[in-house]
């Protein structure tokens, strides 16, 4: 069997282009509203058990 000859090494501006520095924009956003959105839950729950614990 014959070998494959080696690929040649690719450009700094090809291997810039196949590599992704960052999140697809969607995600982040998605990810930002979870976890502004948990942060509120948090905050609503702890002032209604703030304002239970102060009625008795």
């Amino acid at each position: 069997m014959t070998e494959q000859p080696a690929a040649p090494p690719a450009s700094a501006g090809a291997r810039r282009n196949d590599v992704e520095d960052r999140a697809p924009r969607g995600l982040t956003v998605r990810v930002f509203l979870y976890v502004v959105g948990t942060h509120v839950l948090l905050a609503f729950l702890s002032f209604i058990a703030v304002m239970l614990r102060s009625a008795t």
